[in-house]
């Protein structure tokens, strides 16, 4: 596992390996023709929707890339089971700071892709390869940890509850 491993489900994948696939058929082949007809209406440096359908093309394959190179690290496994109390990737986990169980946190751990999280969705996400993911990933509740901020500030967690995550 590189630093880069992007831990997702089995219907994640399957969901990015689509759309990725749609991006670069079907996708290509409908931004190439709104960018032609725009071309067909004249002058390009006055034509906003030639400069809108560039733009778009432009974030179309922005995303292409970061796709393929998500599929291309990704690490498969299973979602956490409901009965499990160890921290993995795609587990909600809620940890308090410092021996202070009233500063607590909830956040994903893994990524948003990893289940589908949409921007809507209000919840904080670190990555297994992040400071506080490292710290935990693997642990049970109960246990405590400490991990080095990227400031260089010791931090001593403990972890509260895990759960499977439902957006």
């Amino acid at each position: 596992m590189t630093d880069s491993t992007t831990w997702l489900t089995q219907e994640a994948f399957d969901r990015l390996t689509a759309e990725l696939q749609y991006l670069k058929t079907e996708g290509r082949t409908t931004v190439s023709a709104k960018i032609a007809q725009a071309r067909e209406e004249g002058d390009l440096s006055e034509n906003g929707g030639y400069h809108a359908a560039r733009e778009e093309q432009g974030q179309q394959e922005a995303r292409i890339r970061q796709l393929a190179a998500m599929l291309e690290n990704a690490q498969v496994g299973e979602a956490p089971s409901a009965d499990s109390d160890q921290v993995v990737p795609g587990a909600s986990v809620t940890i308090y700071y410092d021996d202070d169980p009233d500063d607590t946190d909830t956040f994903l751990l893994g990524s948003r892709e990893l289940v589908g999280v949409d921007d809507s969705v209000d919840i904080e996400v670190f990555s297994p390869q992040s400071p506080l993911g490292a710290a935990i990933l693997g642990r049970r509740v109960g246990e405590t940890v400490t991990y080095t901020a990227p400031t260089g500030k010791p931090i001593e967690v403990t972890i509260v509850e895990v759960q499977p995550f439902h957006a």
